[in-house]
């Protein structure tokens, strides 16, 4: 089946984008999108400091050098006036609401939830199998009580957070590279290169930050891929939900997301050969995932 067909559906998210789909307008809502969430970002992180103080605000938003549960949550929700950068740029630009990026509202919901329940028995399956550990044990970093308390905020946390990602870089960008230029490769390679260049964390990871951001962009590939099979971002964000729910709340790295964890991994961004050692497994269950989620939406 060439790649045409098996992206009919994703026709139902460009049509809507084609009457404006100028690349100058796409410049225009890239800049608008940038400039509206820098500037939402710092009046929030303003108001917030003038209002609590900043030994307050320095817990709040981990400022103090610490990232807490508290503080992992507001980062997380803080992607929400991403969502919101998206919405002014769709409406001043391109004359759109933001609903139109997610596609059909049945199809929407039918998709989600087939593929959130094929990605909670792949991953409850593979959590269960040997090994149990990542070749060393793991650490134990926040108490059952603590953790479940924070949950349902954790959990919706999350969602803004992908939600936010899944609507700018396979709603917005690619929803209207697709309504400019017909060939996928501009549309599947442009959002994701841009979304592996936005988890290029040199500071963090040191010399395994190339390797991760490789890592985001092919994740970023398949997921544009899930998109336009799907005709809709449900797939996508109920991927990246799942993905993001077992790296920030049951096993992550010791490093700036830690602070929502069960467990911490034995080793942490920087330590290049464990890293470089696991990736491989994580490369394979990506795409597993990937494969889960379209069976869960084949029609």
């Amino acid at each position: 089946m060439s790649l045409f067909r098996a992206y009919r559906a994703h026709e139902a998210l460009v049509a809507p984008a084609r009457p404006k789909a100028q690349v100058w307008r796409l410049i225009i809502g890239v800049i608008l999108i940038a400039g509206v969430f820098l500037l939402a970002n710092q009046f929030l992180h303003q108001s917030l400091f003038t209002l609590l103080g900043s030994e307050t605000y320095g817990a709040l938003t981990g400022q103090d050098g610490r990232m807490s549960q508290l503080s992992v949550v507001f980062l997380l929700l803080s992607f929400g006036l991403l969502a919101v950068a998206v919405m002014v740029a769709l409406k001043v630009a391109h004359n759109r609401g933001i609903t139109a990026v997610f596609g059909d509202a049945a199809a929407f919901r039918s998709q989600f939830v087939a593929v959130l329940l094929m990605l909670v028995i792949l991953n409850a399956a593979v959590f269960a199998l040997p090994p149990w550990d990542m070749g060393a044990p793991l650490v134990p970093n926040v108490t059952v009580g603590a953790w479940l308390v924070v949950l349902p905020f954790a959990l919706v946390a999350i969602m803004v957070q992908v939600s936010a990602e899944e609507i700018l870089f396979r709603g917005y960008l690619q929803q209207q590279l697709a309504a400019r230029f017909k060939s996928p490769l501009t549309w599947l390679l442009v959002p994701s290169v841009l979304f592996g260049l936005g988890h290029y964390m040199p500071e963090e990871a040191g010399e395994n930050a190339d390797i991760i951001m490789v890592w985001s962009v092919i994740f970023g590939v398949l997921m544009a891929d899930l998109t336009a099979r799907a005709g809709t971002l449900a797939p996508a964000i109920a991927v990246h939900f799942v993905n993001n729910v077992v790296a920030i709340l049951f096993v992550s790295m010791p490093d700036s997301l830690s602070g929502l964890s069960l467990y911490l991994s034995p080793f942490a961004l920087t330590d290049t050969e464990e890293l470089r050692a696991w990736l491989p497994v994580e490369f394979a269950m990506m795409v597993v995932t990937w494969l889960a989620a379209r069976l869960a939406i084949r029609r």
